[in-house]
């Protein structure tokens, strides 16, 4: 195992499950949670700090400001850290309470959104005030993960390449589209290295990301209410839009085995089930890999939470004795 000085230096990128024998799809799953930050936006977060530390964007008086549903805001918090910057995160009211004590814990100040923009729902309403900050103090520096190309290099840098070198195979790669930093930097290193793996996008019902109608959305990670500028729709070959609710069923037959994974991962491996239910009907003869975000331990107060689930979802999202997910205490 490594030595590392710093939080960023570490990142497990060879770590997969083998679906089969727990839920019985033909789909291996990257975990990307098993870093200090605790998901995959740890990679895009320091792609994009030290890319303005070469620049010169950054400097020792320099506040980082960013807008997050939160994993960002943690790897963001845990880089800034470690480098010694100040962070202050700009997320809403769907951001789980443990990701924002996380953020706090980490040094962060974190301003909570409480009321979504007509037009562009609670990410719309984030973005402004961000740049209301960063007018009103040069200090500001606003990475701007929606924009930035770092945000997808980082993972056509790492990402896509390790995949490839796991699984020479590959047929299929399901990957969940957020701000699509992920997808876009994975979906243009196969186009250029390995055109004929086909890449599925996985978004939630109620994105805007892919054309669809704007529905409220309550678990954070996957969907947008404003389209990606990132997103080059070229470079995706099929795209499957996951409801929440089997996004929580998903999360709670996984953890059924004894994987506590987060909401994004529950959306991305329910995308596929879908995707292999729609286009093949031998799946087993073919080679998949799902990317999963994150782990579980942020969604505990909502996603694996019995009475917030029967909230927003009825008591038909928990099998019939609810003991899919946790009781209230």
């Amino acid at each position: 195992m490594p030595i590392i000085s710093a939080p960023h230096e570490f990142n497990e990128d060879d770590l997969y499950v083998d679906l089969r024998s727990s839920i019985g799809m033909p789909l291996y799953l990257k975990c990307e949670g098993f870093n200090f930050a605790g998901s995959v936006k740890q990679k895009a977060a320091l792609e994009m700090v030290e890319a303005a530390e070469r620049s010169g964007l950054l400097t020792s008086d320099s506040v980082l400001v960013e807008s997050s549903s939160g994993n960002l805001g943690v790897a963001l918090a845990t880089i800034a850290a470690s480098k010694g910057y100040r962070f202050v995160c700009i997320t809403d009211n769907r951001c789980n309470l443990a990701t924002r004590q996380m953020m706090e814990a980490l040094g962060a100040e974190v301003h909570t959104i409480t009321e979504p923009d007509p037009e562009g729902g609670f990410l719309g309403a984030r973005l402004a005030h961000v740049r209301r900050l960063c007018a009103g103090d040069e200090r500001y520096v606003w990475l701007n993960q929606y924009l930035n190309t770092n945000n997808w290099r980082a993972h056509h840098r790492l990402t896509a390449p390790h995949i490839a070198r796991r699984f020479p195979e590959l047929d299929v790669l399901f990957i969940g589209a957020g701000t699509t930093g992920t997808l876009m930097g994975c979906a243009r290193w196969f186009r250029e290295h390995r055109p004929a793996v086909r890449i599925v996008a996985v978004d939630s019902v109620g994105s805007v990301t892919f054309g669809g109608p704007a529905v409220p959305r309550m678990i954070p990670g996957l969907g947008a209410g404003v389209r990606p500028p990132l997103l080059d729709e070229s470079f995706v070959d099929d795209v499957v839009q996951v409801p929440e609710i089997d996004t929580v069923r998903t999360c709670h037959r996984l953890v059924g085995h004894g994987f506590l994974f987060g909401g994004s991962t529950g959306t991305v491996v329910a995308g596929a089930a879908q995707w292999f239910a729609e286009h093949t009907p031998d799946a087993d003869r073919i080679t998949a890999v799902a990317i999963a975000p994150d782990l579980g331990e942020r969604y505990l107060d909502t996603v694996y939470q019995s009475n917030w689930v029967r909230h927003l979802y009825g008591s038909a999202a928990l099998d019939a004795d609810g003991s899919a997910v946790a009781e209230t205490a």
